[in-house]
């Protein structure tokens, strides 16, 4: 092991400074540098590349479970451990998540919200039975982005949403308008929020009447309460908003891109058995 680890980084530190500092000796390790790769090496060699390639299709995004995962979908046995071992051993790892942003949850003076229906039950045993929706902020040299999605429980797909440069309550509008179209939801779909001022304006609750819509919000200071939007939130600021845009305009290419195609029909999420939003819905029969 500790002969690997040196081959493995011979090109960022010297191999004497090394071998010290792993209490081996240089003769040592060129002698087993010397020697004929084993089977077992090969093969190490050869499962390293695949999980070269995954990750970098995962835009480095992905640690050893879901690279794990991919590896078997097409096909290739391997244990989990030993593709944890292979990628601690040569450096790859997910990207590490971003600081976090303001809350945008601003509340409307007077406004009567609506009680928590969802009761953090994040389970859903159709599509759109279950939405949340919220607002996130997005850092570029042009000031903030305003990203404002909605979530299908049931996939954890987006099914809508929208970007602006202000939070108004067209911001939100505009997300549940794109959700409107894609999916067509029943009567009775319960539609979770918090308590800010977008969601409880007059002309969003009137787009949700008019959709016979199940009104939810969370509690005051609750983040628990819609946890899977928070975790989405997480995972978009780990895998795509990494840093300051440059601006607002590349910032909207990234995220659609981010959205469209990894998110909801390659990115492999661990609460659906390692299967896309858009393969879970194919696979369950909707």
């Amino acid at each position: 092991m500790k002969y690997e680890f040196i081959a493995a980084h011979q090109g960022e530190y010297d191999i004497q400074r090394m071998c010290q500092a792993l209490v081996v000796g240089r003769s040592g390790y060129y002698a087993w540098r010397r020697r004929p790769t084993s089977q077992r090496a090969q093969a190490n060699q050869e499962l390293l590349g695949q999980i070269r390639k995954v990750h970098q299709a995962s835009r480095k995004t992905y640690g050893s479970p879901r690279i794990h995962a991919d590896l078997r979908r097409t096909g290739l046995l391997c244990g989990r451990n030993r593709v944890a071992r292979l990628m601690r051993l040569h450096g790859i790892s997910a990207q590490k998540r971003a600081r976090r942003f303001p809350v945008t949850t601003q509340r409307r003076p007077g406004a009567v919200p609506a009680p928590n229906l969802l009761a953090q039950d994040f389970s859903s045993p159709a599509p759109n039975r279950k939405w949340v929706a919220d607002i996130t902020y997005i850092d570029t040299a042009e000031g903030w982005l305003y990203l404002a999605p909605v979530l299908d429980l049931y996939s954890r797909m987006v099914v809508g949403w929208a970007m602006a440069d202000h939070m108004e309550a067209s911001l939100v509008e505009a997300a549940f308008r794109m959700a409107l179209v894609r999916r067509h939801p029943p009567s009775g779909l319960l539609h979770h929020s918090d308590q800010g001022s977008q969601y409880t304006s007059l002309a969003y609750q009137q787009h949700l009447a008019l959709q016979a819509c199940q009104v939810s919000m969370s509690r005051v200071g609750n983040c628990y309460d819609n946890a899977v939007m928070e975790s989405f939130f997480g995972t978009l600021k780990t895998e795509c908003v990494t840093g300051q845009f440059a601006t607002r305009a590349q910032a909207r290419t990234t995220i659609f891109e981010y959205i469209e195609v990894w998110y909801n029909r390659h990115r492999l999420h661990s609460s659906l058995g390692y299967l896309s939003p858009v393969e879970f819905e194919q696979f369950s029969g909707h």
